[in-house]
This record gives structure tokens, C-alpha cells and sequence, in this order.
């Protein structure tokens, strides 16, 4: 240990660190050496900082019931003046230091004020005693005028420091009072940084919405705003509803869900304070969430939000089981609030925030208390008005399912093939990892499922067993089709999503191959999965991946001869030819894939060397509209249309279609 002490001690050099070394900030020269640890920092954002702290003052004035005007002036020299009618600080000396009057020790010590305790302020946003001694200390320029009692009181500072006594001016106009400070940032601190007038005047507008108790009025000199600004020179805000001013407002010119927004203000329990509440929905998810606590900005939200966030999800769900609508269960507090405008201020006693810039609220109890205070007030709201309410639900709901789409395909892409399609002994994969010369056989059954797996080639040929008729997607909802199990094990194993999530360049296997019985089933079989092709992933269609595969119909043997023949006529036509002269020849009928054997199914269906397979195109859907509707299709034909007229729920319209075209028929399976 000595020799560790030893080299220690030889490696050591100057600086020199003892006693002499450690500093001892005094007054409020921590604040000007590290402001970022009071104000967030020296930017932009940290300057109009120091606005937000003398405003709060005089908003916690007006908030406790003193004062009803505060004035705002922005001076072309960058300076501000916030002044208030409210009872003015006191100027009277301090106990603890007698020779200083409480003006003096507000602005020059930390942690000095009349918030600490509830005597003088029941809720107040400063909290800490350092807000105006902090922008004392990171201003060149600060000067505060105060009137009590008719007398009239101006003190100066400088950078944090006393530059002149507690002055007394004499006697002030009868009925006046109140405080106002005016002061510079300081340039060695802030660089060559301006206040913007639009910043200072929303922040004037967005304090009078806070409290309809008091009129702010806003000035600037003229000649610092832009000419091409909006912002005006002189204005007065005062907002008799409050929260709900500002909400009807911000929506005029947008559309909204419901014509009359939810807005309420309430008492906390045990007289913990009390809550305002706005909320309008957008149709579009381009919303906002503004809230406060004691009038302070709360941009990161906090516990205050986590309480209505809790109720609305709540009162939704309930309103649902009141309504009989199941669905309403699986609404998320995102599915509320994304499109909302909200708006959110809540006045407590002693609340928590996190830092000295009071970003987020962290009082806990606050969440229980929001909740409990605006639930039943949102109850009555939505069971006011059934017809809105439903509507409401209905949109939040859609919104929910899309919500769970979007999840469920990203969690699909970003597992492998395997655990993507969790679908042991259905899908029997092939093995080359890329898609290039691959193909899937979506297959009729079990058995013929079984046969194709025997006679597939296991490095590029995939085999997928569908168990009976899939859904018709067309007359189908969109929660049946998700719902469905068989659609979504071919979502799966094809691996590009349904309907807007469908992404063709996550499709797993160059071709699509629907493979079914040669009958009446098989066809109405491959109608479904082609008109769900086509209405859930149109991209795979047009761009040529859907074939069909034509598997035979009879097999023809006459000793070792054997041919296979895909249907009736060509079952003659080999009789008259390659069979001509046979005096016995035997023919058996496939009753269905599974009924032949994998070498067969291979030889005539599988293989690329000897099969047929018709690729689906649009064009040849476009084709076929044509024929079978020649005055509906001419030109340029609406699929869309034909699809949902053949598939859709519309039985008069699809037999309407079968009598007028029934003629074109001419092979009958029955």
C-alpha cells in the first residue's frame, strides 16, 4: 500500500490541489457561473425563460385573488417590463437580515420568497425562492418598482448585485399598487440573442386562458417586429370561459369529431385545489396536449395528464359496457389521444416538478386526484348525448384495431421466417433464404397438402394447407378478415402484410400458386383466395406473382401407355389420338389432389418442367369484365365493380349477373 502511495505521488504534478483550491460560491454568483442548472441553459429557450418567472410571479398574484391586470412592454433595447396590480413585494425590512429590506433579500438570496408555506399563497408556480434572484443575477439591468400602502418604491440591481438603496419616491396615484420589474439579459451571458415579440405575446395569450380572473395586456415598440409579422404591437387578452375560449379558437377552422367539445373545471378532493379541463377530437391525428400546473407550462407532461389520460380511457370503456359494445374494451389511452386537442391546468398546494424549468409534474397523488374529480363530469358528457358519444366510440375503436394491425405486422417483420409464421405442421418451407425462383403452393386440404409435400422440391417449393373455404373478404368486415385464422397464416407465411400494411417487397416466395381440386369446389375455392388477392394485396396480382395451377382431371392407362388429360374434351381428344386403336383403355377421374399420388401430383402439377400454370393478371381480368359485361366494361373496366357484383352480399345483383350471362356458359360441372 505504501508503494501504491509511493507512485502516486511521483506521478503527480503541478496543478497543485489543497485547500486554497476549493471555492465557495457566494450570493448569486452559482447562478451566473452555471445557469444551466437554474434555467436549462443559455440558449434561446433559456433566455424567454426568465420572462415565464416574473410572469408566474404576477400570475400568482392574480391567481390568489389580488390582482386582475398584469402588462407586458417589450422594448426595441431588448429589455421587458412585467408589471402587476397585485399587492406589491414587501419592502419592509427582513427579521433575519434588518438592515435589508425583503425586496432586497428576494432579489439578491436563493431560496428566499413567500411560497415556501401556504400563508401567503395557496397554489403558486414559483416554488423554490430562486426565480426572480435568478434573473436578477442574469441580467446586466434590473429594476423594480414597488407600491404599498400609497408610497412608491424603486430598487436597482446589476448581475445579481445591489447598485443602488431601496428608494422611496414619493407618493403613488390613489388606488395604485402593485409590482413591476423591468430588466436586460445580460449579453456576456446570452451572447446577441433577441426576445421574439410573437414567443413573449402567446405567452401573454396562453397565461390569460389560464386563469379567467385576470386581463393581460400586451405592447411592444413598433419598430422591433417584422414587417410582414402578425404579431400585433398592442393587445389585451381576457377569457371569460377560460380554457374553453382557447379550444374554440384553435379549432375554428378545423374539423372536428364532435360539434361541442368536453370542458369542465372541478374541485380536487379534500380541497387539494381544483382542475380545468378542454378537449376536442380532430378527424385527423394532428392534435396537441397543452397543460399547466399553477399556471406553468408543463411541456413534458407529468401526473396531471397521466390522471386524464386514466379517466378517458375509463369513462370510454364504461360507456361501451353500458352501450353493449364489447369492441370498447381494447381502447388505449394513444387511441384517445392522438387527434385530441387538449388542454389541462390544474392549482395545487406544494406541487413536485422535475428541475428548476418545471418541465414535467411529479406530484403522484395528482393522478387519483384529476381522475376522481372529472370522471363523473365525463360520464355525464357522454351519456348526454348518445348519437356523439357512439360516434365517438366507433372512431376510437377503428382506431384501436388499425393500432393493433400496425403492431402485429411490426412484430411479424422483425422476426425470422420460422418464428414469424408460427405455423408448425401447416407450412412446410422451402429452404433458400431468398425469394428469387421460390414458390408457395396454397393447397386444398390436408391430404393434398400431405401428397405436395412428398413431391415438391424442398429447396424452392413451399407448401401451405388451407382447410376448407377461406372467408369471402369482400362481404366480410374488417375485423372478421383479421379474425380469420386461415387469411392470417397466409399473411404470415407470405410475409408482406394485409391491405394498407401490404408491402410487396416483403414478399417471401417469387410465386404465389393456388393449387385446387379440378370441380366446382376447387374453383369457388380459387375464387375466394383470388378475389382476396386482389382486394387485400393487389400489388401481388398486378405485378404477376398469382398463378393458378391446372392439375388433371382424368387419367387414361392402356397397358404401359398412360396420358393425363385436364378435362372433358381433351379426354376425347387423346382417345382419338394417342389412345386410336387401344381396344381397352382405362380412365379414372381425380376426386381431388389428395387422391393422387406425390409422384403423379409432382409429374403433372408441381414440376416446371412438365405442368401448366395460368398466371393471374388484371389485364386478364379486365378481359373477362369486358366479355361478361360488354356495356359495362367498355373501355376502361371497373373491376372493383365486377368484384364486389360476383363476391359482395348483393344476391339480387350477382343472379341478375348469372341470367345475363348464363349463354356464355358453356360446360356445366354439377
Amino acid at each position: 500500500m505504501s508503494d501504491l502511495f509511493s507512485n502516486a505521488k511521483k506521478k503527480t504534478s503541478t496543478p497543485s490541489y489543497n485547500a486554497e483550491d476549493i471555492e465557495v460560491l457566494e450570493g448569486l454568483e452559482p447562478v451566473r457561473r452555471r445557469p444551466g442548472m437554474y434555467i436549462g441553459g443559455t440558449d434561446d429557450a433559456a433566455m424567454h425563460h426568465l420572462v415565464n418567472e416574473i410572469l408566474d410571479n404576477s400570475m400568482d398574484e392574480a391567481v390568489a385573488g389580488h390582482a386582475n391586470l398584469i402588462q407586458i412592454h417589450l422594448s426595441k433595447d431588448n429589455s421587458v417590463t412585467i408589471s402587476d396590480n397585485g399587492r406589491g413585494i414587501p419592502v419592509d425590512p427582513h427579521p433575519k437580515y434588518p438592515k435589508k429590506s425583503a425586496l432586497e433579500v428576494i432579489l439578491t438570496v436563493l431560496h428566499s420568497g413567500g411560497k415556501f408555506s401556504n400563508k401567503a399563497y395557496e397554489t403558486s408556480g414559483g416554488l423554490h425562492g430562486v426565480g426572480i434572484s435568478v434573473v436578477n443575477a442574469l441580467s446586466d439591468v434590473m429594476s423594480v418598482d414597488v407600491v404599498r400602502d400609497g408610497t412608491h418604491y424603486r430598487q436597482e440591481f446589476s448581475k445579481g448585485l445591489v447598485t443602488s438603496k431601496l428608494q422611496t419616491l414619493g407618493k403613488a396615484p390613489k388606488g395604485k399598487r402593485g409590482t413591476s420589474v423591468t430588466f436586460h439579459p445580460d449579453p456576456e451571458i446570452f451572447s446577441a440573442q433577441k426576445f421574439s415579440a410573437r414567443r413573449i405575446h402567446d405567452l401573454a395569450r396562453s397565461k390569460a386562458y389560464l386563469f379567467r380572473g385576470v386581463e393581460i395586456k400586451w405592447s411592444c415598440d413598433p419598430e422591433i417586429l417584422p414587417s410582414d409579422s402578425k404579431t400585433p404591437s398592442q393587445a389585451s387578452f381576457h377569457f371569460p370561459n377560460g380554457l374553453m375560449d382557447y379550444l374554440v379558437t384553435v379549432t375554428a377552422e378545423q374539423e372536428t369529431l364532435v360539434p361541442d367539445p368536453f370542458h369542465c373545471t372541478a374541485d380536487l378532493a379534500d380541497g387539494a385545489g381544483r382542475v380545468e379541463c378542454a378537449i376536442a377530437w380532430f378527424a385527423e391525428d394532428d392534435g396537441f396536449t397543452k397543460s399547466y400546473c399553477n399556471t406553468v407550462p408543463t411541456p413534458q407532461g407529468g401526473t396531471h395528464e397521466a390522471g386524464l389520460r386514466t379517466m378517458m380511457v375509463r369513462g370510454l370503456k364504461g360507456y361501451g359496457d353500458l352501450t353493449g359494445n364489447k369492441k370498447a374494451g381494447q381502447i388505449q389511452a394513444d387511441d384517445v389521444l392522438n387527434g385530441a386537442a387538449i388542454m389541462l391546468s390544474v392549482f395545487i398546494r406544494d406541487p413536485q416538478f422535475q428541475g428548476q424549468t418545471k418541465d414535467k409534474l411529479a406530484t403522484a397523488e395528482v393522478t387519483r386526484l384529476v381522475d376522481n374529480a372529472l370522471k363523473d363530469y365525463f360520464d355525464h358528457w357522454l351519456t348526454s348525448d348518445p348519437a356523439r358519444s357512439t360516434s365517438l366510440l366507433d372512431f376510437f375503436i377503428n382506431k384501436a384495431e388499425e393500432r393493433k394491425r400496425r403492431k402485429d405486422e411490426k412484430e411479424m417483420s422483425r422476426k425470422t421466417p420460422t418464428r414469424r409464421l408460427r405455423l408448425p405442421g401447416k407450412l412446410a418451407d422451402c429452404s433458400r433464404n431468398s425469394a428469387e425462383g421460390t414458390e408457395l403452393f396454397i393447397v386444398e386440404g390436408d391430404s393434398a397438402g400431405g401428397s405436395a409435400k412428398q413431391g415438391r422440391n424442398r429447396e424452392t417449393q413451399a407448401i401451405l394447407p388451407l382447410r376448407g373455404k377461406i372467408l369471402n373478404v369482400v362481404s366480410a368486415t374488417r375485423d372478421k378478415i383479421r379474425d380469420n385464422q386461415e387469411i392470417q397464416d397466409l399473411a404470415q407465411a407470405l410475409g408482406c402484410g394485409l391491405g394498407s400494411g401490404f408491402s410487396l417487397k416483403n414478399l417471401r416466395y417469387e410465386r404465389v400458386i393456388i393449387m385446387t381440386d379440378a370441380d366446382v369446389d376447387g374453383a369457388h375455392i380459387a375464387a375466394l383466395l383470388m378475389t382476396m388477392f386482389y382486394t387485400q394485396m393487389p400489388d401481388l396480382v398486378a405485378k404477376g406473382h398469382l398463378y393458378l395451377a391446372q392439375p388433371p382431371l382424368y387419367r387414361l392407362t392402356a397397358g404401359t401407355l398412360s396420358a393425363y388429360a385436364m378435362d372433358d374434351a381433351h379426354k376425347d381428344e387423346l382417345l382419338k389420338t394417342t389412345f386410336k386403336g387401344k381396344s381397352k383403355v382405362e380412365i379414372s377421374r381425380f376426386k381431388g389432389l389428395g387422391e393422387m399420388p406425390a409422384k403423379q401430383l409432382k409429374e403433372t402439377t408441381m414440376d416446371p418442367n412438365s405442368r401448366t400454370l395460368i398466371r393471374v393478371s388484371l389485364r386478364d381480368a379486365a378481359e373477362a369484365a369486358e366479355l361478361l359485361s360488354p356495356g359495362e366494361a367498355a373501355g376502361n373496366p371497373d373491376l372493383d365493380d365486377l368484384v364486389t357484383k360476383l363476391m359482395g352480399k348483393n344476391a339480387e345483383a350477382r343472379f341478375d349477373f348469372i341470367q345475363q350471362n348464363a349463354t356464355f356458359v358453356d360446360n356445366i360441372d354439377i
